[in-house]
């Protein structure tokens, strides 16, 4: 399930699955899931297809999600029409283990108990792509802290139907899909520009 030549000309973009493209709950909501994985219901975050077909044809795409391999894959092959035309699919086993012994107003705990996971570049740089060419779309922040220059954050998809977050980052991404360096533009503030592109002249 990879690809094994990267294009010269395109920017690498990883896609997160979790609340950036589906949101998987094992307590159904009002409606039906569009498909299930083991014990969870999962939904389709709204404009998911166009999106993604329009990815397909800007960007080299890849997966990289801190949920385990097994469930990545499954999800994977749901979602996307053609999941040889990835990159690459990761999972937990590719990502890094952080734990925490400050929280962010200071307070100290016991990093034991307090962890997550990070999806650090270092590791996409190594397999071949320089990180001025890739771009991480996670809900997550916390995920991408040694890779921020490269991240753009969705807001998190948890089932709402009116959702269009992923309507306006494709509106973004079009915009950016040439530019040499990723890292040296500002991203923090994409839904604004993507807002006011997508309004009608």
């Amino acid at each position: 399930m990879k690809r094994e030549r990267r294009s010269a000309d395109r920017i690498l973009l990883i896609l997160d699955l979790d609340e950036t493209l589906i949101y998987a709950t094992e307590t159904r909501l009002e409606r039906d899931p569009d498909f299930t994985v083991y014990d969870y219901h999962v939904y389709r975050r709204p404009w998911l297809d166009e999106f993604l077909a329009g990815c397909d044809r800007q960007f080299d795409l890849a997966v990289w999600s801190s949920a385990s391999d097994l469930y990545v894959k499954a999800v994977v092959a749901h979602i996307f029409p053609d999941p040889s035309r990835l990159h690459f699919v990761w999972g937990r086993s590719r990502a890094t283990l952080r734990r925490m012994s400050q929280g962010e107003d200071g307070h100290m705990f016991d990093p034991w108990d307090h962890t997550h996971y990070l999806t650090p570049l270092s590791k996409v740089r190594r397999a071949g792509w320089p990180l001025e060419r890739v771009l991480i779309v996670d809900d997550t922040p916390e995920k991408c802290i040694r890779n921020y220059g490269n991240a753009i954050y969705p807001r998190p998809y948890e089932g709402d139907e009116a959702d269009d977050e992923l309507k306006l980052l494709a509106v973004y991404l079009e915009q950016i899909k040439d530019i040499p360096n990723v890292r040296s533009i500002e991203k923090r503030r994409w839904k604004e520009l993507a807002a006011r592109l997508a309004q009608p002249v």
